[in-house]
């Protein structure tokens, strides 16, 4: 029998991905975990999933290979029986700036944050359609709105997470008259986990913290809790949409 409700969430080894988990993790959830190669730090998350009360499989894999995202798909619903909510996490920031970054920089961000969603919410809509609750959240960020001289910006990454949000809106047009909500979430500077890469120094870190209204770096968890309202019964007819996590930084 199928478990009330299948989670699928991609980049969920650590930071975001694995608070969402954290988060979305209860009884009465499945989750099948994605991460690009962290397996140990993937079966973390996992064992903190099932120690919530979920059920939790895991599968590594590079977001950007075109056959992935369906495989992704395919193997949540063999294994759990279904498909009712998936959150696309994947994606890294790459701050090239725009006359240094080359073609093949612009194409590694398009492949695994455009291309990514793109290709796993295609292939997540026929099991999605008919289902109770049916939701797709995609994690944008702040570098397709913030642009100022005062704070980094990272041109390949703008333009992906950019297309990324444009892609949400025109989807969930298209995927309202099945019920399935299509959302995005877009996180401020955000602190990373102990030991992870981070694209900024500690300095850089220091100097943008202190540009934001509130004073502190966003969590991972500050946009759990975006992501959790989006998947929630509470959020059935909020569609389209771009809520922004970032500590009041325009």
């Amino acid at each position: 029998m199928a478990a009330k409700r299948v989670v699928l969430v991609t980049g969920a080894g650590s930071g975001i991905g694995a608070a969402c988990v954290r988060r979305l993790a209860a009884p009465g959830t499945a989750m099948l975990l994605h991460t690009r190669r962290n397996a140990e730090g993937l079966e973390r998350v996992a064992e903190a999933a099932r120690a919530a009360g979920a059920e939790a499989a895991t599968m590594l894999g590079d977001i950007g290979e075109a056959s992935l995202p369906a495989a992704l798909v395919a193997r949540a619903v063999e294994v759990f029986g279904g498909l009712d909510v998936v959150v696309t996490a994947a994606g890294f920031a790459d701050k090239t700036p725009f006359a240094e970054a080359t073609d093949a920089i612009f194409q590694k961000s398009i492949d695994g944050v455009l291309w990514g969603f793109l290709r796993t919410a295609r292939a997540a809509l026929p099991h999605l359609a008919g289902r109770p609750a049916p939701r797709i959240i995609a994690i944008s960020s702040f570098v397709a709105h913030v642009f100022r001289t005062d704070v980094s910006t990272f041109p390949a990454s703008a333009a992906a997470k950019g297309a990324v949000e444009a892609l949400v809106r025109a989807l969930a047009v298209e995927a309202a008259r099945g019920g399935i909500t299509v959302n995005a979430v877009a996180p401020g500077y955000t602190r990373k986990d102990p030991g992870a890469h981070a694209a900024l120094s500690q300095a850089q870190w220091d100097a943008v913290t202190a540009k934001i209204p509130m004073g502190r770096l966003g969590t991972p968890d500050d946009v759990a809790e975006a992501v959790a309202y989006f998947a929630s019964p509470a959020a059935g007819y909020v569609t389209g949409q771009v809520l922004h996590v970032n500590g009041g930084l325009i």
